[in-house]
C-alpha cells in the first residue's frame, strides 16, 4: 500500500526498510513522539548512508481505515471535511422588502446573500499539505525561549534576545532620574525597591521575608493623607517609603516582611496602598498563586509564565498548538487531523508533510517575534490589562469587561480553528498578530515600551509597532511581496481603529471596531490627547482614510459573558413588553456632573442628544428641551442596564472617543439600534443589510429623532426586532468562550454557568461571521484581483468566483 517506484539498492533491503518504517512510524505516531530523537533514520547522517527513495512514503494519522490509495484517509472527524465535487450554485434567491437576502438567519446585502446561498452552502473541503517542522534552533534557545521548528528561529522570553536568546536585556523600571526626580518622572513601573530588569517590574527583593512580593506603583512611595474630608490621597513620587515597606516593626505600616496570617489576624499593620496588581497572584499579600493569562492557555502543551507560553518539548507557537516531528501524533490538534503524513526521503529534509482535509478560506498566522504579542502579555503591570479573562484564587475563569478583549478572542479562535494552515503556500489570507490591545493599555507601563519617544502619543507608538511588524514579515517571509499585502489581515482594536496605521500596510484588510470613512469626520475624533493621530507626520501615516468598506471589516467589540442575561433571554423580549421608546445611558459631556469635560467628546453628538432629550437634570437643573416620559437619555449609571435595554424598542448608538460598545449592547439585548454617527460604519455594515435591523439618523437630524422613531409603524418595528433577534449571536465571541469552557472542563471536570449557557447557543457567532466574510471576499472582492492561484482547488465551481471572472476579462 506504500507507493514505491525506483530504488537504487536491492529489493530485499527495500522491503526490510519499508517494513521497519511503517511499523515504527505507526507505533510511534500513536504511542510515542512521531520521530523521537533516538530514531535518527530520517534526521541524521546515518539515514543518508542508506539507499534513498525517489518517491516519498505516506503514513496515515488519526484513523483506522486506509483507502486503496494510501495518500488519503477516511475516518471519523468532529468537523465537516467531506471531499467531493461541488454542486452547481443556485443564485435565484429573491431579496426581501429591504433588499436583503437571508442566509443562516442573517439579512445580508442582496448580492452577498445570493452568493452565500448559492456558493458558501455547497463549498467542499480540499486536501491541504501542512508542514510538521523538525528544524532546530541555535543552542536550543539556551533555555530562555521557544524554538519555532518550522523556521528554526527562537522566540525569546521577556528580557532575553539574540538568535539563541543568550543576550540578557536590561529593562529599567524608572525613567532617567534628575535632582528634581530621584526616581525619574512618574511611570507605571516606577520603583523604589528591587527592579526585575527582565520585565521592568518592582518587587521587595533579597533581604526581605517575601522577596517576590510586588511593590507596585504607589506602594513604594510616600503617601500624604487628604487635606480635606473625602479628598484623594497624594503620592509623592520623589520620595521612597522604604522605611515603612521594609519595616519589621509591627506597629508600622509595613509590606515586604508582613506575615499574611498575622496581618489577617490584625496583629501587624500593613500599607494599604500595596496590593496584588500583577497577574498570577491573589490575596491581600500576593500569597496565593494562580494561573496567568496566556493565548489559548498554551493549548495544554505548555506552562503560562505571566503571559508567555513556555511550551513542552515537541510543541511551539504562541499558544504551543503547533506540533513538531518529535510530538505524539495522537495529541495533534483537531485542525491537523485526520491526516496522511508524507515522510520525505530527500536526504536532507527534517520536516514532514501532513495532508489534511479543510474548507477554505485558509488563514496563515505569522509567528511574530514575541515583542509584538507575548511580551506585551507577560510584562503586564495590571492583571486586567488587555486580556478578556484572568484566573481567580482557585484557577477559576474570571471574565473581564476589557474594552479591547476582542483582539485576544479572535486570535485564539483563529489559532484553534480548522481554517488555520501552517502552509503559507496554501493560505488564502495571512494574519499578522500584533496585540495593540495590550500596547494601548500598557503604553505608559514601562520605559522600554517607548511612549516617551513619541511625544506621549499612543497613536504614534502604535503606528511604530505595526511598521516594525510589517518590516519583519516583509524581510523574513515571501508572502507580502507577492501581493503587496492585499491578502494580509491586521487587527486594530484602538478607539479610532486603523486611523493610525502606517501607510506601508494600507493595502491590507483592516479589522476594526471603528469604520470611519472620513467622508465627514476627516480628522482625529478622540478627545483624549494621547490618542490623537492628527499629529503623526504625514510621511509616516500617509493620507489614507481610517476605513475602506471595499476591503475592511468592522467587528463587534468584546462583551463580557453574562449568563444571567442569557438565562433571562432578554434578547427575546417581544415588542409588546418594551415600553420605552428610546434609551441611551452613558456619558453626556460637560453639561453634567462627573462627566467628560471636553466639548469635543463623542464629536458633540451625545451633547446634542442630551440637549434635546435629556431625562436627567444637568448642572443647570434643566432637562432636554423635548424630554418625554418614554425617552430616557441619562448619564446616571443604571443598576439594571441590560434590563433597561431589553425594555426599550430603540437604543442609541453614539460614538465615544472613537467607537463605543453601544451597538453590541443594543443587539445583545434585542433592542433596535439607532445609529447617530455620520460616515462611520458599524459592525458588519458592509456585509449585512443594516436597514433590516437598525435605523440610521443623521447628526443634523437629532432634533427630529423622536418624530422619526414614532413614525416607524408597528409592522416595521416587528420586522426589525425579529432580525435583531436573528443576528444577536453574531455579536458574541462564543467560539473563544467555548474554547475556555472546554479547557476548564478538561482540567477540573466541572462546568461553570457561563459555559453551560454558551453551550446552548448554536447560531453563528462573531468568528463564524468573520470566516463567512473572508470566504465571500476571497471569491468576489475586486481588491483581491489577480491574487488567486488559478491551479488551486477552492472546493467550488468556477462560476462562484467573481474574482476569477475579473481575471478572465
Amino acid at each position: 500500500m506504500l507507493p514505491l517506484q525506483k530504488w537504487r539498492c536491492s529489493w530485499s533491503l527495500v522491503a526490510s526498510i519499508v517494513s521497519l518504517v511503517v511499523l515504527v512510524s505507526v507505533i510511534h505516531m500513536f504511542l510515542f513522539p512521531l520521530v523521537p530523537s533516538s530514531f535518527e533514520f530520517f534526521n541524521g547522517q546515518q539515514g543518508r548512508n542508506y539507499c534513498p527513495s525517489i518517491n516519498d512514503t505516506h503514513v496515515p494519522i488519526g484513523g483506522t481505515h486506509v483507502s486503496s490509495n494510501a495518500s488519503y484517509v477516511s475516518v471519523n472527524s468532529t468537523h465537516d471535511v467531506s471531499v467531493g465535487n461541488s454542486s452547481f450554485p443556485d443564485f435565484n434567491v429573491m431579496p426581501d422588502s429591504h433588499g436583503a437576502v437571508s442566509y443562516k438567519g442573517a439579512p445580508w446585502k442582496s448580492e452577498i446573500g445570493r452568493w452565500f446561498s448559492g456558493c458558501d452552502s455547497i463549498a467542499m473541503a480540499v486536501y491541504v499539505n501542512e508542514t510538521i517542522g523538525g528544524k532546530r534552533c541555535n543552542n536550543d534557545c539556551n533555555g530562555q525561549g521557544i524554538c519555532n521548528q518550522d523556521l528554526g528561529h527562537c522566540r525569546c522570553f521577556h528580557g532575553y534576545a539574540g538568535e539563541d536568546c543568550s543576550e540578557r536585556l536590561h529593562m529599567n523600571c524608572n525613567l532617567p532620574n534628575s535632582s528634581e526626580f530621584p526616581y525619574g518622572p512618574w511611570i507605571v513601573s516606577s520603583c523604589s525597591a528591587y527592579c526585575d530588569t527582565t520585565r521592568a517590574m518592582c518587587f521587595c527583593g533579597e533581604g526581605t521575608k517575601y522577596p517576590n512580593r510586588p511593590v507596585a506603583e504607589a506602594c513604594g512611595f510616600r503617601v500624604t493623607l487628604p487635606t480635606t474630608p473625602g479628598g484623594p490621597k497624594i503620592v509623592d513620587w520623589t520620595k521612597a517609603d522604604l522605611e515603612n515597606i521594609f519595616t519589621s516593626n509591627s506597629s508600622k505600616a509595613g509590606w515586604c516582611n508582613v506575615d499574611p496570617d498575622d496581618a489577617y489576624k490584625k496583629k501587624v499593620r500593613y500599607k494599604e496602598e500595596c496590593d496584588c496588581k500583577y497577574d498570577g497572584l491573589w490575596g491581600q499579600f500576593c500569597e496565593i498563586p494562580s494561573l496567568c493569562s496566556c493565548i489559548n492557555q498554551c493549548s495544554g502543551h505548555g506552562h503560562c509564565r505571566g503571559g508567555f507560553c513556555q511550551c513542552h518539548s515537541g510543541w511551539y507557537g504562541i499558544d504551543c498548538s503547533v506540533p513538531s516531528i518529535s510530538s505524539s501524533a495522537k495529541e495533534w490538534p483537531h485542525w491537523l487531523r485526520p491526516a496522511t503524513v508524507t515522510i520525505p526521503d530527500n536526504g536532507g529534509s527534517v520536516n514532514l508533510v501532513a495532508a489534511v482535509k479543510k474548507k477554505r478560506p485558509l488563514i496563515y498566522v505569522y509567528d511574530l517575534p514575541a515583542e509584538f504579542n507575548s511580551h506585551l502579555l507577560e510584562g503586564r503591570h495590571y492583571k486586567f490589562e488587555c486580556v478578556n479573562r484572568i484566573y481567580g484564587e482557585k484557577n477559576e475563569t474570571l471574565w473581564t469587561d476589557q474594552l479591547y478583549g476582542a483582539q485576544m478572542a479572535l486570535y485564539e479562535s483563529i489559532l484553534a480553528s480548522p481554517y488555520r494552515t501552517t502552509n503559507g503556500e496554501e493560505a488564502d489570507y495571512y494574519y499578522v498578530p500584533v496585540l495593540d490591545s495590550c500596547l494601548i493599555t500598557r503604553a505608559d507601563d514601562a520605559p522600554h515600551l517607548g511612549m516617551q519617544d513619541f511625544g506621549g502619543f499612543r497613536s504614534f507608538l502604535n503606528l511604530d509597532y505595526y511598521k516594525r511588524a510589517y518590516e519583519h514579515i516583509r524581510e523574513q517571509y515571501p508572502y507580502w511581496n507577492r501581493s503587496a499585502g492585499r491578502d494580509h489581515i491586521w487587527f486594530f482594536s484602538w478607539d479610532e481603529g486603523a486611523c493610525s496605521a502606517p501607510n506601508e500596510i494600507w493595502s491590507s484588510m483592516m479589522l476594526v471596531h471603528w469604520g470611519n470613512t472620513n467622508s465627514k469626520h476627516n480628522y482625529s475624533t478622540t478627545a483624549y490627547f494621547a490618542d490623537n493621530w492628527d499629529h503623526i507626520p504625514i510621511e509616516r501615516r500617509g493620507s489614507h482614510p481610517c476605513f475602506v468598506p471595499e476591503k475592511d471589516l468592522v467587528l463587534p467589540a468584546w462583551k463580557m459573558p453574562d449568563p444571567f442575561a442569557l438565562k433571562s433571554k432578554l434578547w427575546a423580549r417581544p415588542l409588546g413588553e418594551r415600553k420605552t421608546l428610546f434609551y441611551f445611558n452613558g456619558n453626556l459631556g460637560p453639561a453634567y456632573p462627573d462627566s467628560r469635560p471636553e466639548n469635543t467628546y463623542s464629536m458633540g453628538t451625545r451633547q446634542k442628544l442630551a440637549a434635546e432629550f435629556g431625562s436627567t437634570p444637568n448642572k443647570a437643573g434643566k432637562l432636554g428641551e423635548q424630554h418625554a416620559s418614554d425617552v430616557i437619555v441619562s448619564p446616571l449609571r443604571s443598576d439594571n442596564y441590560h434590563g433597561d435595554l431589553a425594555s426599550s424598542i430603540f437604543c442609541g448608538v453614539l460614538p465615544g472617543d472613537g467607537w463605543s460598545g453601544r451597538m453590541e449592547d443594543s443587539v445583545l439585548q434585542g433592542c433596535i439600534p439607532v445609529i447617530i454617527q455620520d460616515g462611520i460604519f458599524l459592525p458588519y455594515e458592509n456585509m449585512l443589510n443594516l436597514d433590516s435591523f437598525a435605523v440610521r439618523i443623521h447628526e443634523n437630524d437629532i432634533p427630529n429623532m423622536v418624530n422619526i422613531l414614532r413614525a416607524i409603524n408597528e409592522t416595521e418595528r416587528e420586522l426589525k426586532l425579529a432580525n435583531v433577534q436573528n443576528i444577536w449571536q453574531r455579536f458574541l465571541y462564543r467560539d473563544s468562550v467555548m474554547l475556555e469552557a472546554n479547557r476548564q472542563s478538561e482540567m477540573y471536570d466541572s462546568e461553570y454557568d457561563w459555559g453551560q449557557e454558551f453551550s446552548k447557543l448554536v447560531e453563528d457567532d462573531v468568528f463564524s461571521t468573520f470566516i463567512q466574510s473572508l470566504h465571500y471576499k476571497l471569491h468576489n472582492d475586486p481588491w483581491r484581483q489577480n491574487l488567486r492561484p488559478r491551479e488551486r482547488d477552492y472546493g467550488l465551481p468556477k462560476t462562484c468566483s467573481r474574482v476569477y471572472n475579473f481575471e478572465e476579462v
